[in-house]
């Protein structure tokens, strides 16, 4: 029907309608695997909302935080909070968390060993070149026994950080994403569990062991400290923080993925 047609009472009642909301885009920076996966389920409610969510995948951890802070994304979702603290403190970054994800407690797989008390003196063990998951996988071993590290360490302890070494393991620090091919060449490697998924393997069954999934690693969602008020980051927050998708999690991932909520 045309304007025309309209009685003055009509139009006088479409004037005071609102505009109709429109539809913003963010793109959101991950890592392939479960933060992609877990990102596909919440598009469609943040849709709902509003909210179109571009997903854009990188392969390593570096790179998503650089095109956060130039402004290529306007979020990203792939690492935790001692991750994002670290790469402030070198880079500078202004980028902060806007709310908690999940947790993949990282683990130790091997294709030659069949648990983890089988490790062999002068075992070779692969672990992640970057300082806060290299200091993680330290950790781990830290606390299954294996090694015993410098008393303040923190979350970024170093392979010279080591005091006691009883079975004398030998460290190769490759690249996260690297670490799930290098399994044939070496008695262990520790894995995040998102390149292990993309990998796969299947983190409750193929771990050897795994780390307490309480702790600091929970994953995050970070945007620019400018952004971090606007109404499209509440609207992430929430699109994410639904029952559908912890549902979603838990039976995608069966326990290899913790939702924080």
């Amino acid at each position: 029907m045309s304007l025309k047609k309209l009685g003055l009472a009509a139009l006088l009642a479409l004037a005071a309608l609102p505009a109709a909301a429109q539809t913003q885009t963010i793109r959101i920076g991950v890592t392939p695997g479960p933060h992609a996966q877990i990102l596909e389920a919440v598009k469609p409610i943040a849709a709902q909302k509003g909210l179109d969510i571009k997903i854009v995948e990188f392969s390593d951890y570096v790179v998503p935080n650089a095109a956060l802070a130039s402004g290529e994304l306007e979020a990203n979702s792939f690492q935790h909070q001692p991750y994002l603290d670290n790469q402030k403190t070198d880079r500078g970054y202004k980028i902060e968390t806007v709310a908690t994800t999940v947790n993949f407690p990282i683990g130790v797989y091997s294709k030659k060993h069949k648990a983890f008390d089988a490790l062999p003196n002068g075992a070779t063990v692969a672990i992640p070149n970057d300082p806060t998951n290299g200091g993680r996988a330290l950790l781990l071993l830290q606390d299954k026994g294996l090694l015993k590290l410098k008393d303040g360490v923190g979350f970024k302890p170093t392979i010279l950080d080591i005091t006691e070494n009883a079975k004398k393991l030998k460290f190769v620090e490759i690249d996260a994403a690297q670490a799930p091919r290098v399994l044939d060449d070496v008695d262990a490697a520790v894995i995040n569990t998102n390149y292990a998924t993309q990998a796969g393997l299947d983190p409750v069954k193929d771990a050897l062991t795994r780390e307490n999934p309480k702790g600091p690693y929970v994953n995050i969602i970070a945007v620019r400290a400018e952004d971090k008020d606007k109404p499209w980051v509440k609207t992430l927050v929430e699109s994410y923080h639904t029952p559908e998708v912890k549902k979603f999690v838990e039976e995608k991932f069966k326990g290899a993925v913790l939702t924080s909520w």
